[in-house]
């Protein structure tokens, strides 16, 4: 099956109140774990690479190619998007769409208003040659990713439909107490705001970032109020490396890398089954 984009995926769950996860690429066996059990749930699946890591992980070309032939020798049947996330520039996200991804988002939530809906225009005006669906954010999620480390500012409904309105994007993340990274105590998101902007916006839904850490009754919440995409990158880490530092301690003369691999990448696989669960997903691909 080719890739798909976001706005082939994303009115029906916000319509029918479920949300699709993002799962990120750190390497490729994170893709790996997290289409295997996408496969076996029935469930349609982002994966994405944050635009930090692109370079890291050889290059987006290299990125679109692999996951392609990935999808196509795992046979795998459901729906696949590739997202770049927190898309740095306009050009990163043009570099993204030549390479073969599916999706991008365009991160210009630390611009004034006006330079952010500029450079999102512009990327959705690109994309949408290639039937590719944009995400923006407004706002800024808090908390610290690939070493960058910022507060919450909570999104202003206006900024949110005017970005909406003057851009045409698939999908808006907006800043409503949600951090990435971990969460010092339960996350405090501002569901009056969720509610209010999710309903004013229509058939648009929200991306929900940071959702590693916020408990099950707040995303069951999140997704009623309009978020059909709930990023998850931590609980996928925190799990692989507890497994495999685990994994060494009871086996510290062990050089048997596959062995050491598979055990993290079956971790990974617990957390994604969760959370395809917790959101809805399964079965969602039949």
């Amino acid at each position: 099956m080719s890739l798909v984009s976001l706005k082939e995926l994303m009115p029906e769950a916000k319509k029918k109140h479920y949300a699709i996860g993002q799962f990120n690429i750190n390497n490729f066996q994170w893709a790996e774990a997290t289409l295997r059990v996408a496969e076996r749930e029935k469930s349609p699946v982002i994966l994405a690479s944050t635009d930090r890591i692109v370079d890291y992980l050889g290059g987006f070309k290299l990125i679109a190619t692999t996951t392609k032939k990935m999808v196509e020798e795992m046979g795998i049947t459901v729906p696949v998007v590739l997202h770049l996330d927190h898309g740095l520039s306009v050009e990163r996200c043009i570099e993204a769409v030549d390479a073969g991804y599916s999706s991008v988002m365009y991160d210009g939530s630390k611009l004034p208003l006006e330079e952010n809906i500029a450079n999102t225009k512009e990327v959705v005006d690109y994309a949408k040659k290639q039937n590719v669906s944009v995400e923006a954010e407004i706002g800024s999620v808090g908390g610290t990713e690939d070493g960058i480390t910022s507060g919450i500012k909570y999104a202003d409904p206006k900024e949110c439909y005017q970005l909406v309105e003057e851009t045409g994007v698939d999908l808006l993340a907006a800043a409503l107490g949600s951090v990435h990274g971990i969460y010092q105590g339960e996350p405090k998101l501002a569901f009056d705001l969720m509610q209010e902007i999710s309903t004013n916006l229509n058939i648009i839904p929200l991306a929900l970032h940071g959702g590693s850490g916020i408990p099950s009754h707040q995303i069951v919440k999140a997704i009623e109020y309009g978020h059909a995409k709930i990023n998850v990158n931590t609980e996928c880490n925190q799990a692989w490396t507890k497994a495999v530092r685990k994994y060494l301690e009871l086996h510290p003369d062990s050089h048997n890398i596959p062995e050491i691999m598979q055990t993290g990448m079956s971790a990974i696989e617990r957390v994604v089954a969760e959370k395809i669960h917790l959101f809805g997903t399964s079965n969602k691909a039949l």
